[in-house]
């Protein structure tokens, strides 16, 4: 009896999965720019609508729905992307932006780069702070840097109320506040950073000496 020839082998397709993850890479870094620049070319944030960001990315609004989820959501990635250098350090950086520097040195650098953020990104902080229904604080990054203040603040022992501390400090680094300041009354990068830190040197009041720290 001839032997039977065994079938041929049949080739399956390749798999898949790696060139949709790069698709998706690639769509989620073009609509991360165009969003970017949207914001940025427009005075109202609010006027920047999904269906023009979709156009600008050259991707369909469902690819943009399917990503972030929705408008909120695509801002609020934009801006975690830019400012996951500042979190990162202050989570567990060296100093002055670390948990271990002194309050009265972590303080001012915390809000001195929430400010310099803010000031480099003005377009994207003004679009995210509208995302709280129109408050900053219903915003999901506020509850993060209020608690990150207000456990610097609380190691100063003759503070009193570190938490409302804490909430009046960032107020003075609100999106809006610095558009005012900086395209109302004309003040510089560098003059508003000066004034925030004074203001911040007298909330906090004086250092403690090495020698009182010495003793206690």
């Amino acid at each position: 009896m001839p032997e039977r020839t065994p079938p041929a082998p049949t080739h399956s397709s390749p798999p898949s999965g790696p060139k949709p993850r790069a698709d998706a890479a690639r769509n989620r870094e073009a609509v991360l720019a165009a969003a970017d620049r949207l914001f940025a070319e427009h005075d109202s944030p609010g006027t920047v609508t999904m269906a023009d960001i979709a156009a600008a990315a050259g991707v369909g609004k469902a690819t943009l729905f399917r990503g972030f989820g929705d408008r909120t959501g695509l801002i609020r990635a934009l801006h975690e992307t830019r400012l996951a250098p500042i979190r990162q350090a202050a989570e567990d950086g060296p100093p002055p932006l670390g948990p271990a520097t002194p309050p009265h040195e972590r303080v001012p650098a915390l809000l001195d780069a929430l400010l310099r953020f803010k000031l480099d990104n003005r377009h994207l902080a003004l679009a995210l702070e509208g995302t709280g229904n129109d408050s900053p604080y219903g915003a999901g990054h506020y509850p993060h840097w209020h608690a990150t203040l207000r456990t610097a603040l609380e190691q100063i022992p003759d503070l009193p109320t570190p938490d409302f501390t804490a909430h009046a400090l960032l107020a003075a680094t609100r999106a809006d506040l610095v558009e005012h300041l900086t395209g109302h009354e004309g003040l510089t990068r560098e003059q508003l950073r000066t004034r925030l830190a004074e203001f911040t040197a007298r909330i906090l009041g004086p250092a403690p000496s090495p020698e009182k720290n010495q003793e206690t």
